[in-house]
């Protein structure tokens, strides 16, 4: 399907299905990845790629293999890759994933997150690992007392939750990401928490969500502490959440706010298999699979490769092309908008600036409807890749840029895509819930995730 600015997209998809449908018809080999995280538990991957290669077929082998490679750290998690199978694609991808190789900014992230040395490994088919999977129960605790915290980075939302009924929520706007005293993070948690706790005769439970990466409730990465200096983080930041529920004397579970908003789906919708995306600032996801838990993945689809194009657009934090922040998210319609020829005002924020286009969308802006039309484009060959990963029968769309009008458009175009190209795929029900939904059923959800004492 022909997209109306960008010119350069190369569906991830289409280039993934085309090399497979190349390799077996030519004398080809298995390739096997496993990317190993926490506790032991691994995602396995394997790919035929060509066997005795030209030295063009041995650079396909391991553009196709990097771009997969790269997918799974993103959307599993890991430290620790294993290739068996060609020697020329674990060489290249070794040299990618070291302090100066082309994969810098995930080798340094990942071995911050799971806290081990990052590595990549080659080994024979007698040491390649077992897969070993992780399944995760998530919420489903509405009995008792409970506070559903839910940290944004321009407003904190907490509500008191008595066997299933909110009783109490507010927001309260605050400004974590430009506060570098982990004080004001501490005691505005603590203050909302205090707050919902007040509404109700007792706490049995808390649950956060919050953006970011948790593992074990500690806080691994997360943007509303960017300020806060390395030595305060360690010190103060990780064990925040636990080191307050402790105060008020209740078990916590903290998970992503893109698994919470799955959560939140999977019980509005009464159904299982969700994958969540939010289209905001970045790109953000979370996921509920087909048995109703958490696979212990990070989902993190901002760093995902969609487009294989080598003219892609570059990430300015990651420094690699072709990933999702730049696709589906407010950066995505400022790119599409100038590929239009579209000139912003000067001195607009990114925000602003999706502004600008949605009111031009709301009248009805031909260049405006293009651009919303792209988005539902690349978002429909993406569900298709997304789908080597991910068991997907819903998908629910969130953020900003799905607000008024466009989220209309993207959601029927990439429904095109899909029913046009990857008919095993066309059933995947693609929703945005309401404005209710989202805020009642949020705080439900996140005030459910952790078991009471009792």
């Amino acid at each position: 399907m022909q997209l109306n600015h960008d010119k350069h997209f190369i569906p991830m998809i289409a280039v993934l299905r085309e090399f497979k449908a190349e390799v077996l018809k030519a004398e080809h080999k298995t390739l096997k990845i496993c990317v190993e995280r926490n506790n032991g538990f691994n995602y396995v991957y394997n790919l035929e790629i060509f066997a005795n290669p030209t030295e063009e077929q041995k650079v396909r082998n391991y553009e196709i293999a990097e771009r997969i490679i790269k997918s799974i750290l993103w959307v599993a998690g890991g430290y620790k890759i294993y290739i068996c199978g060609d020697e020329y694609v674990y060489n290249r991808i070794h040299e990618d994933y070291s302090l100066t190789g082309a994969r810098a900014f995930d080798f340094e992230f990942m071995a911050g997150v799971y806290e081990m040395p990052f590595e990549v490994v080659c080994v024979d088919e007698q040491s390649f690992p077992e897969e070993k999977k992780c399944s995760l129960a998530i919420g489903g605790h509405l009995d008792g007392c409970r506070i559903g915290f839910d940290a944004g980075g321009s407003d904190r939302k907490v509500s008191a939750v008595i066997d299933g009924e909110v009783v109490y929520s507010e927001e309260v706007v605050w400004h974590p990401k430009t506060n570098s005293d982990y004080r004001y993070h501490y005691e505005g948690i603590k203050e909302a928490m205090l707050t919902a706790a007040s509404k109700m005769p007792r706490v049995d439970a808390i649950g956060v969500s919050s953006a970011g990466i948790y593992i074990d409730n500690k806080i691994m990465v997360a943007s509303l502490f960017l300020k806060v200096p390395k030595d305060d983080f360690n010190a103060h930041v990780k064990n925040m959440y636990i080191d307050i529920a402790n105060e008020i004397g209740a078990p916590v579970e903290v998970a992503n706010d893109g698994d919470v908003t799955a959560l939140a789906g999977a019980i509005d919708i009464g159904d299982n298999g969700i994958l969540g995306i939010a289209m905001g600032t970045s790109e953000a996801g979370g996921y509920i699979n087909l048995d109703g838990r958490l696979n212990g993945w990070l989902s993190e689809l901002a760093f995902v490769p969609v487009d294989f194009s080598k003219e892609a657009y570059r990430d300015e934090w990651s420094g690699d092309i072709g990933c999702g922040v730049k696709y589906f998210s407010q950066d995505g319609v400022i790119k599409l908008a100038e590929y239009a020829g579209f000139t912003f005002e000067e001195g607009l924020s990114p925000a602003e600036k999706l502004k600008v286009i949605q009111k031009l969308m709301a009248q009805d802006d031909q260049m405006a409807r293009g651009i919303y039309e792209d988005i539902g484009t690349y978002l429909g060959y993406s569900i298709a890749y997304y789908s080597e990963f991910y068991d997907i029968k819903h998908l629910l769309l969130l953020g900003r840029v799905t607000s008024g009008k466009g989220g209309d458009i993207i959601m029927e175009r990439a429904k095109s895509v899909l029913s046009e190209n990857f008919p095993e795929y066309a059933s995947i029900s693609i929703e945005m819930p309401d404005e209710n939904s989202r805020r009642v059923g949020q705080s439900i959800a996140a005030a459910s995730l952790a078991a009471s004492r009792k």
